[in-house]
């Protein structure tokens, strides 16, 4: 095998959280064919996807199901805290059309069932993303995007591709997303909810929740305001401190135990999806990153643990899906759990970071310029 298994069964697990995940989502829909069909579709998919992964396995290569592809670092915004200007990374150029057809490809032939969009902001190149969703239509595409290109000629045009989930950014009500946004963004979000609800759209809402945000986000009134809205998954995306001097913003051991009961009371309150990002970690032993659950794409093609660690040993526009997955850096981050334990800080690789930079090929400085 390339790497020694956890001892626990948690891809399985993680495997099984989708399905249900998926089913929960067909359920809330049945009443209505028109989401139904591609629902069922999708998540029939995911089963026979879980069994070409453990294929994988079996030979030594680790599969995650879901793959978070950053296909842009442009935005028409430029938000406190976001973790794609908190990279510090130089402007490089963007995958093209061709390689990010051929990535995604790749990915639905290894059995990866779910491929987030994500960027900057992905509806920069929306044709793109609509092309790959109506060549792979049971590949669930979720696209998280900040809402503000979503016309009623865009959104008439997602309600045609029932693969595509959009989320929408808030920060909860109208001063927090206000002010991490802008003035006046609250109120042409919730235009963009009116316009994908009038179509039809299976969509939901992410936010990004803080230990200041926490009580306000957590509370069944910004529920009930966000599926009066039509959102119909919600995603709580735990704080990462991308930028110095942000740390006090990451959320306690409580809260985060909090939102776990908070996620659970609602899904069974509520006919919608709620759903914490990265969940409860300890159940899987340890953070997803790096291909156990997830891996993350950049920009670029760099094949990377996920997207608050910009680490990368293979790039895809260079060497193909299957063979980037079973890079060293990857594999070494997977041997080692307890770098995966959660820790103070949101996130495991961030306060590891040091360790993980070593796992990189050095630069050659025996060769002269």
């Amino acid at each position: 095998m390339e790497e020694r298994m956890d001892a626990s069964n948690f891809r399985e697990l993680f495997d099984a959280t989708i399905s249900e995940t998926l089913a929960q989502a067909v359920r809330i829909v049945s009443s209505d064919p028109a989401l139904l069909i591609p629902g069922t579709v999708i998540l029939h998919h995911q089963k026979k996807a879980a069994a070409v992964r453990k294929n994988h396995e079996r030979e030594g290569l680790m599969v995650p199901p879901i793959m978070i592809t950053s296909i842009t670092s442009r935005c028409n915004l430029a938000c406190a805290g976001c973790y794609m200007h908190g990279r510090h990374e130089k402007p490089v150029p963007e995958m093209s059309r061709e390689v990010l057809e051929s990535v995604v490809g790749q990915a639905a032939d290894l059995g990866v069932s779910v491929i987030v969009i994500a960027g900057g902001e992905p509806l920069v190149r929306r044709d793109e993303i609509l092309s790959l969703a109506h060549h792979h239509p049971a590949v669930l595409f979720p696209v998280f995007t900040n809402g503000l290109l979503i016309d009623d000629a865009v959104a008439a045009t997602i309600a045609q591709h029932r693969n595509i989930v959009p989320v929408i950014s808030f920060e909860g009500f109208r001063v927090e997303t206000d002010t991490r946004r802008g003035e006046g963004v609250y109120d042409r979000l919730l235009a963009v909810c009116s316009r994908l609800k009038q179509r039809n759209v299976f969509f939901g809402v992410s936010i990004t929740t803080s230990r200041e945000n926490f009580p306000r986000v957590t509370g069944e009134d910004f529920a009930r305001e966000m599926l009066a809205a039509g959102a119909r998954v919600l995603t709580f995306v735990e704080y990462v401190p991308m930028e110095p001097g942000t740390e006090h913003l990451v959320l306690t051991h409580e809260q985060k135990k909090v939102l776990q009961i908070v996620l659970s009371d609602f899904n069974r309150k509520f006919p919608a999806l709620f759903i914490g990002f990265p969940g409860d970690e300890d159940q899987y032993g340890g953070c997803l990153a790096a291909g156990r659950g997830f891996v993350h794409v950049s920009p670029s093609g760099n094949l990377e643990p996920c997207p608050a660690a910009p680490y990368s040993d293979a790039n895809l526009a260079q060497v193909p899906l299957n063979e980037a997955l079973r890079s060293r850096l990857l594999a070494r981050i997977r041997q080692e759990p307890e770098i995966l334990t959660e820790t103070e800080g949101g996130c495991a690789l961030r306060a590891n970071r040091a360790w993980v930079e070593g796992l990189l090929p050095q630069p050659d400085t025996t060769k002269s310029a």
